[in-house]
């Protein structure tokens, strides 16, 4: 007999708990309609013990009451992204218990309020990367990936601005994720024109923007839509990991990880600009031009690369560098740093005929050679003057152009042309 009774007293606790359950959900129900969200959370906290014994539909209801006093918090600025993060937490766990059950009472507003917190922490995230707060921004954008593990994007700039706040070793673990997931970041961006502002909005990257923007187009409401291709980031993933391996020392897992990625993805030429990249920083300048030549026979239009040749070029081959950077005006007639390169080369010769000049004596013979000499730094000056012409021409603002230009005028007494370009200087 003792023992039915102790099952009796003991079907009876749980039976008390279960009351007890329920009476603090309705009365966080309670708290949280008159606008007592705190008041809600406390209730739900003697509530939280009794949960795991609970069924599907209670523990459905005390999560989503849990989210939405939570998330009451977060709208009210207290403690917001602490309690937006606990909110999306237990609208999750609501959505995990009710596909488990295969019911669907809350699940809908559930997933209406985890977006509005996506939201919330995305705008907190730029607001803070504005300030340069970068650690918490990349932070917050973290916490949009957990709530969303298919949303790489986030986890992509959660990772940048963790570099932007010298954090490497967590940018180091985001970006090899990135890399497992195989990340690209390429799509379409979708825009069109708002028929009242007359500016182009930003509609989004994804079949749901495109589907809004296209809808919008339909009712008249926007025009002009546009379509935008967003390149890999996949080249860039790669690049910062072995960027930051190599700042560590670890240049070999560096060179591997890109000659892996190449493997691949031989066709990626993000990733071959990539390798180029860590061997000129590596100052291996002989491999960075014949990756940059396969790069070329690729893309053998692409300025900047042959501006970028011709940067290598310039230390050990003068008349090569003269040829890229010719090359890179051809296709780009305004690309004002390669003429300013192109005079910077020329210039450079002045340097070894003025130390011939400080070499000689006051004979006959040294006066002449000396005579030689000026006419050939003459010359120096007069075959940088149409770059710096142009590189002006293109750049007027640029003062260290202007004063070089200025220079050579004068080395040259090219008394009307000074004038000219001081007064210009002063506008």
């Amino acid at each position: 007999m003792k023992s039915k009774y102790a099952i009796l007293a003991s079907a009876l606790l749980i039976s008390a708990a279960i009351f007890a359950q329920k009476d603090q959900i309705k009365a966080a129900e309670k708290a949280l309609k008159n606008g007592n969200s705190q008041e809600a959370v406390s209730f739900l906290q003697g509530a939280e013990s009794l949960i795991p014994n609970a069924t599907d539909s209670e523990k459905a209801q005390y999560y989503f009451v849990k989210g939405n006093a939570l998330l009451d918090l977060a709208n009210k600025k207290v403690e917001e992204e602490k309690n937006l993060s606990l909110a999306a937490k237990a609208y999750q766990d609501l959505l995990a218990v009710e596909k488990a059950s295969e019911k669907d009472k809350y699940s809908s507003q559930a997933q209406t309020s985890i977006k509005k917190i996506k939201e919330k922490l995305v705008n907190n995230a730029i607001e803070n990367a504005t300030q340069k707060k970068y650690k918490e921004a990349s932070d917050l954008l973290y916490l949009v990936y957990e709530l969303d593990k298919t949303d790489l994007e986030k986890l992509y700039y959660s990772a940048s601005y963790a570099v932007n706040a010298q954090d490497f070793d967590t940018a180091l673990v985001y970006y090899f994720e990135l890399k497992k997931q195989n990340f690209s970041g390429e799509g379409t961006a979708y825009y069109a024109k708002n028929v009242i502002t007359e500016k182009e909005d930003f509609f989004g990257a994804t079949p749901d923007a495109k589907a809004d923007r296209d809808g919008r187009v339909k009712l008249k409401i926007y025009s002009n839509p546009r379509d935008e291709k967003i390149p890999s980031k996949r080249g860039e993933v790669y690049k910062n990991i072995a960027l930051i391996l190599n700042q560590k020392g670890k240049t070999d897992e560096a060179k591997s990880a890109l000659t892996e990625a190449r493997l691949a993805n031989p066709d990626d030429v993000s990733l071959m600009l990539t390798e180029a990249d860590l061997y000129l920083k590596l100052e291996d300048f002989v491999t960075y031009k014949k990756l940059i030549s396969e790069v070329l026979q690729k893309n053998p239009n692409d300025a900047d690369l042959l501006f970028n040749l011709g940067v290598i070029t310039a230390k050990t081959d003068i008349v090569g560098a003269e040829d890229y950077y010719k090359k890179a005006i051809a296709i780009k007639p305004d690309y004002v740093n390669a003429y300013l390169n192109l005079s910077i080369l020329k210039l450079d010769g002045e340097k070894k005929i003025i130390a011939e000049m400080n070499k000689l004596g006051t004979s006959e013979k040294d006066n002449k050679k000396y005579e030689v000499l000026k006419k050939q730094r003459e010359d120096v000056f007069k075959s940088a003057i149409p770059y710096l012409e142009k590189a002006n021409e293109l750049n007027p603002e640029n003062e260290d152009v202007a004063i070089t230009l200025l220079n050579v005028y004068s080395a040259l007494e090219m008394t009307d042309k000074k004038k000219a370009l001081k007064e210009n200087m002063k506008k």
